[in-house]
C-alpha cells in the first residue's frame, strides 16, 4: 500500500477534527435555537423591540394598570365584556418571558384570547409581576397569589364571580400559577379562595431541581441562580403534596423537554388526587400562547377542560 501523501494525511486531520468539532457545535446551535424559543414573546412589547400591543375587541371595556401591591410592576388590566357582566367567570392571565422580561399587554399574551372570551361573557384579567434580579421565581409567585386573592375580593366590581377563577400562564407564567396550585403556603399567605382550576401552558420548569443539575439554558441560571433551597422551593413538583383543583398542562410536542415534565408533574399530582390532563400539541413555544383563542381543535380542547370546571363555563364554552 502506498504512503499517504502530506496533502491527504492533513484533509483526513481536519476531516477528523471537523466531525469532532460537529457534534458540540450542533448542540449549542440547538441549544441556542431552544433558548430564543423560550424567550420568545418576550420582546413582543409596543415600545420598539419589534412587537405590539394586543387590539381590544369591540365594545370591550378595559380597566388598565388596577393596583394589587405597592410595586409598580404589580397591577392589571381587567378586559370587561360589551355591555357588562353579572357573575362572570375570570381568567387571570400570567405572562411569560424567562421571569426577567414580557408585559401584561403583549398581543401574543392577550389578543386571541380576550377577542373570543370576553365577547362570551368571561372576565380576562393580564397581570404584570416583579421582574428578576428584584424578585426571584419564587417571590413572583408569591405576586401571582396575590393578583389572585385581589381579583377575588374584588371582581364583583367588573361584573366577575370570584369563586369562578380560572388561573392561566404561559412559559415563565405556566411555572408560576403551576408553582401556587402546588403550594399550599402561597396560597394562604396570599389569602386565595379556592378557584375553580389551573391551566399552564408550555411550562417546562416543573422540576426546577432537576434542570438546574443537568445541562440547562442559562436564562436558568439567570432565575434561580445557585441556591439549592430555592431550587426546590421554585419546583412545582416538589411542593405539591395535597390534592389541588384541576389542572391542564399543555405542552409542545416540538420540544425534548416540556411535555416530559409535564407528565412527571402529572404522575405526582394524580397519585394525590389532582384531576390532571397533560394535552401535547404540534405547536412552537410561541405559537401555543398566540393561538389560543383562534377556532380549531387546540382552543376547542382547551375550552373542554375549562367546560368541565363549572357549569357556568360550560356555558360559556358549548
Amino acid at each position: 500500500m502506498r504512503p499517504l501523501s502530506r496533502l491527504a494525511v492533513l484533509a483526513l486531520l481536519c476531516g477528523a477534527a471537523s466531525l469532532a468539532l460537529a457534534g458540540p457545535l450542533r448542540e449549542r446551535l440547538k441549544e441556542r435555537r431552544a433558548e430564543r424559543m423560550q424567550q420568545h414573546g418576550a420582546s413582543e412589547l409596543d415600545d420598539g423591540a419589534g412587537g405590539r400591543v394586543a387590539r381590544v375587541p369591540d365594545g370591550v371595556k378595559v380597566v388598565r394598570s388596577v393596583s394589587y401591591g405597592s410595586d409598580p410592576a404589580q397591577r392589571y388590566d381587567v378586559y370587561i365584556p360589551p355591555g357588562g357582566a353579572h357573575n362572570a367567570p375570570v381568567i387571570l392571565m400570567v405572562h411569560g418571558g424567562g421571569w426577567s422580561r414580557g408585559d401584561k399587554t403583549m398581543a401574543t399574551v392577550v389578543e386571541n384570547k380576550a377577542a373570543r372570551w370576553v365577547p362570551r361573557g368571561v372576565v380576562f384579567i393580564s397581570m404584570d409581576y416583579r421582574m428578576i434580579p428584584a424578585a426571584n421565581p419564587l417571590e413572583q409567585a408569591r405576586d401571582v397569589a396575590r393578583a389572585a386573592a385581589a381579583v377575588q375580593r374584588r371582581a364583583g366590581e367588573w361584573g366577575g364571580d370570584g369563586r369562578k377563577l380560572v388561573l392561566m400562564g404561559h412559559s415563565a407564567g405556566a411555572h408560576l400559577v403551576s408553582l401556587v396550585t402546588s403550594a399550599r403556603d402561597l396560597v394562604s399567605e396570599a389569602g386565595m379562595q379556592p378557584w375553580l382550576g389551573t391551566v399552564a401552558l408550555d411550562s417546562a420548569a416543573y422540576n426546577v431541581v432537576e434542570i438546574m443539575q443537568k445541562r440547562h439554558f442559562r436564562l436558568y441560571d439567570e432565575a434561580f441562580g445557585t441556591d439549592q433551597n430555592l431550587w426546590r422551593d421554585a419546583s412545582p413538583l416538589m411542593r405539591v403534596d395535597h390534592a389541588s383543583v384541576p389542572f391542564l398542562g399543555v405542552c409542545s410536542s416540538r420540544r425534548a423537554d416540556s411535555c416530559a415534565q409535564a407528565h412527571a408533574y402529572e404522575a405526582r399530582a394524580t397519585a394525590l388526587g389532582t384531576r390532571m390532563q397533560v394535552l401535547p400539541e404540534d405547536l412552537s413555544h410561541r405559537e401555543i400562547n398566540d393561538r389560543l383563542g383562534e377556532p380549531g381543535a387546540y382552543t376547542d380542547a382547551v375550552e373542554s377542560f375549562l367546560r368541565s370546571l363549572d357549569p357556568v363555563l360550560a356555558g360559556v364554552f358549548k
